[in-house]
């Protein structure tokens, strides 16, 4: 049995992976603040260790301690249109904290693979549809932090041998997804929305277009890279493959929780990237025998049933560390 750490394992899609990695024989570490996960996420085998991965010492502490033989790092505050209102915190987190991990498992000497969490974020806008191949173009600091922190693990597997693998998720949802977060994950919020009795919220006119990924496409994928040394040093977008529009998503939404699909508020457009959806001929030829295709209509039906069965409605909060006022939505600047 091989050591591994999963950072954000408290969190959505790091607890599915933790849990995944439990199933497989693995001796599961997770490292998590808990600023966005919960404890009761954690998968049952696998050891706690609440901390932040900008904490340097302690990442030191934790590798010297373990020997861990994986790396997977899914630690990080992804909202990509908050990015540009909390640029301080994003970077410090989602790229400095990383650092703090390559150093460690580089000085460590035991790591065989770190595995990053990414983004299409990291494409940017009149890319679609977006492949590997694409020159990364990031539109916001969210995005500015993932690529920053992909050319970084290429990087030191030059100079010091690191391997790593490199996923591109996009708009994953599911079971485990913070609901009560404002900024992000518009499945969770839409869900939030209704079960609170209140009007589903769409920046614009709702045509932004998306491909939305059901976690059990996506979670086991990343788990099982470890087990594939020939997948490795690569990059992989994954989700899912139909775009569909913000407007026909909230009629899904509406649909699988039973509720009128009237209820609709249009807020003032922002600025973000109207379409993005990816390509997966890659991460298909490689990890094809894994990936379901979980349709939308499906996926959403267990998120919904898992949602009504949470013993209360989250209470939407203003995000702590907000550090430019000018621009911020007004619906985000009415949160308390």
């Amino acid at each position: 049995m091989e050591n591994v750490l999963v950072t954000g394992g408290a969190g959505f899609i790091g607890s599915h992976v933790a849990k995944w990695l439990v199933k497989a024989g693995y001796r599961v570490v997770v490292l998590d603040d808990l600023s966005g996960g919960f404890v009761e996420n954690i998968p049952a085998g696998a050891e706690f260790v609440k901390g932040s991965v900008q904490d340097a010492a302690l990442v030191d502490d934790l590798f010297a301690r373990a020997r861990f033989a994986y790396v997977f790092h899914l630690a990080a505050y992804a909202a990509e249109g908050l990015s540009h209102f909390i640029k301080n915190f994003n970077y410090r987190n989602n790229l400095v904290g990383s650092v703090n991990l390559v150093n460690a498992a580089v000085n460590a000497g035991t790591v065989k693979c770190f595995v990053f969490t990414s983004s299409i974020a990291v494409y940017g806008r009149n890319q679609t549809p977006m492949v590997e191949e694409l020159v990364p173009m990031p539109e916001d600091p969210y995005g500015i932090s993932k690529y920053a922190m992909e050319l970084d693990l290429k990087e030191s597997r030059e100079m010091f041998g690191l391997n790593y693998v490199i996923f591109r998720p996009h708009n994953v949802y599911g079971e485990h997804q913070n609901i009560g977060d404002p900024y992000r994950n518009v499945i969770g919020i839409f869900m939030r929305q209704i079960l609170a009795g209140q009007p589903l919220t769409i920046f614009g006119d709702g045509e932004q277009v998306r491909a939305f990924s059901y976690i059990d496409d996506v979670a086991p994928v990343i788990a099982a890279c470890i087990e594939r040394p020939e997948t490795w040093n690569e990059v992989y977008n994954i989700g899912a493959d139909k775009p569909w529009t913000v407007n026909a998503l909230a009629a899904a939404v509406c649909a699988a929780m039973g509720a009128p699909s009237s209820a609709i508020r249009h807020l003032a457009a922002r600025n973000e990237v109207v379409t993005a959806y990816s390509n997966h001929e890659k991460v298909k030829r490689v990890f094809g025998d894994l990936i379901r295709n979980v349709p939308l209509d499906e996926g959403i039906a267990k998120m919904a049933a898992w949602v009504k069965t949470l013993p209360r409605v989250p209470e939407p909060k203003r995000f702590g560390h907000i550090e430019v006022l000018k621009n911020l939505p007004p619906s985000w600047a009415k949160l308390k």
